[in-house]
């Protein structure tokens, strides 16, 4: 019966090569982007877009997108001088040797006016000299100014002068520190740094720690990393300034023959191809294909523009390949975005160890039909 084997490895033989869905866990390169080659411009529904090392000026150049982006102060260098503020209360104390004067009365040396509270136009109403502004002024040049005035009034005057900080004087940590609360601004040149350290320092637990800045109602953001790497960033805060600091909540996607499939937040500021295929854990060994890594990006609307100042479509497929020397050194180059998917195809071999695996299992099959028979 063994001329009954042939058409039995032959029938077996075509039916392993039909198979085109094998199960697999990853699609193939070329079954992503075989609709670019389409003869139908309507099926071109994306760009490819290589990553060598000629085209990445070319990307760079291209808008950024992805995850909220703020702007940020730079430092104003400021002199280290507490100064007062509208809403601050000021403690005057005059002192007298005259004996029978406007201030004292006989056997008193000195008068107190107590929480003396600075008005919204910076001024404080005196008795026998009036209104004095002293809002922008240290407290020493405001004792020098009132006493100047009333030494007009009674020439052995001497002012005494302590003022406490109102809340326009004061800076809210709100999060992301072990103390949170409000601080009084200690002088005029205090940056959000030593707001922090007052706070005693960044919550340990929070990854890539943002800072946020809310001033006047707008507000402003940069990263922990970026200020303690740039001293002009370490902005001089103002009265009534809140600051909160928060995890950074920027993600990419792995997908495919990946060494995970998840959701990968940022940990750093800038991340390359190579760095997320690290945090990804590389790419399955025996099943991906290290020539068709793919990130798989959208962008705005607006940001379509045809040539060299954007993409010529939103959907852009970045291609990149592991096996060759330019392609290693341009993902180390190429800038991970927010919002990214980075997805690692599966190898053609892959699907042909399936199918001569496959033929291994139908040869047995027929040995076995044949002595059956």
């Amino acid at each position: 019966m063994a001329p009954l084997r042939i058409p039995v490895l032959v029938g077996l033989i075509f039916l392993a090569a039909g198979c085109s869905n094998l199960p697999r866990g990853a699609a193939l390169r070329s079954e992503i982007l075989q609709t670019q080659v389409a003869d139908d411009p309507a099926l071109r529904d994306f760009t490819v877009a290589p990553v060598t090392r000629a085209l990445l000026p070319v990307y760079a150049a291209w808008p950024s997108h992805g995850g909220t982006r703020h702007s940020w102060i730079d430092r104003v260098d400021q002199p280290e001088t507490r100064i007062i503020a509208p809403g601050d209360s000021i403690d005057i104390t005059i002192w007298s040797t005259e004996e029978n004067g406007l201030l004292t009365t006989p056997g008193q040396r000195f008068v107190a006016l107590p929480q003396q509270r600075v008005g919204a136009g910076g001024t404080v109403f005196l008795p026998y000299v009036g209104t004095i502004k002293v809002s922008g002024m240290s407290p020493e040049t405001a004792r020098d100014r009132i006493e100047a005035e009333y030494v007009e009034v009674t020439p052995s005057a001497q002012v005494q002068l302590d003022f406490s900080e109102g809340r326009q004087n004061t800076v809210s940590l709100v999060s992301g520190v072990a103390q949170p609360g409000s601080y009084p601004l200690p002088d005029s040149d205090f940056t959000v740094l030593g707001l922090i350290a007052e706070g005693g320092g960044v919550a340990s637990s929070l990854r890539n720690p943002q800072i946020r800045l809310n001033r006047d109602g707008r507000l402003y953001g940069t990263s922990v990393e970026r200020l303690l790497e740039n001293p002009r960033l370490d902005t001089t805060l103002e009265g009534g300034d809140k600051v909160h600091i928060e995890a950074d909540d920027r993600k990419f996607l792995s997908l495919g023959a990946a060494g995970s499939e998840s959701v990968h937040y940022f940990d750093q500021d800038r991340l390359d191809a190579l760095e997320a295929m690290a945090i990804i854990g590389g790419v399955a060994e025996s099943r991906a294909d290290p020539g068709g890594i793919l990130v798989l990006r959208r962008y705005p609307p607006q940001a379509v523009a045809p040539g060299a100042k954007g993409p010529d479509h939103e959907r852009v497929v970045f291609t990149i390949d592991l096996t060759s020397a330019d392609g290693l050194f341009s993902a180390g180059e190429f800038e991970i975005l927010p919002g990214d998917l980075v997805y690692a195809t599966e190898s053609p071999v892959t699907s042909a160890q399936t199918i001569f695996g496959l033929l291994g299992s139908s040869l047995g099959l027929a040995s076995r039909v044949g002595v059956s028979f």
